[in-house]
């Protein structure tokens, strides 16, 4: 039972990184929870498992469309520790072409819309927008009243 719930836990390991926790609700109902946590024990010694390598990774390929509370809301959901969370997230702007809080944001922004908020209501869909990706209100803002000054804003 053992070997057979490794085998299955290496298998989804080699597809991509996975949290503790997500590993344990996958293999939940294959084994009693001290076989299981055993066997999680195991592949963290060994090197196979590592939250703050899932983490990293998790913010590598995330952080260009996410803000940073979203950020820290999935790898939260996700069971990553909190200390975990704080130090990858610490050097966000670190990542390999991920830029301040900001310059994503406005990326975000130009991919989904483009063009300056003609109304308060376009203005309000635009903002809900990026706030829904996890951005702060505060960048939120300061985008739109950016995009807004630039000539051609008709509003």
């Amino acid at each position: 039972m053992e070997r057979e719930l490794n085998t299955r836990a290496l298998r989804l390991l080699a597809t991509r990184e996975h949290s503790r926790a997500e590993l344990r609700a996958k293999l939940a109902g294959e084994a009693a929870a001290e076989v299981l946590e055993a066997v999680l024990d195991r592949l963290v010694a060994l090197g196979f498992q590592s939250d703050q390598r899932f983490a990293e990774s998790y913010v590598r390929t995330k952080a260009a469309r996410l803000g940073e509370s979203r950020l820290r809301y999935e790898l939260a959901r996700r069971g990553v520790a909190e200390d975990i969370i704080e130090g990858v997230l610490s050097h966000l702007s670190s990542v390999d072409g991920a830029g301040d809080e900001f310059t994503r944001a406005r990326e975000v922004w130009s991919k989904k819309f483009g063009d300056v908020p003609q109304d308060p209501r376009s203005w309000a869909k635009q903002a809900r927008f990026l706030q829904s990706r996890g951005f702060s209100s505060t960048v939120i803002r300061q985008l739109l009243k950016d995009v807004s000054d630039e000539p051609a804003a008709g509003w």
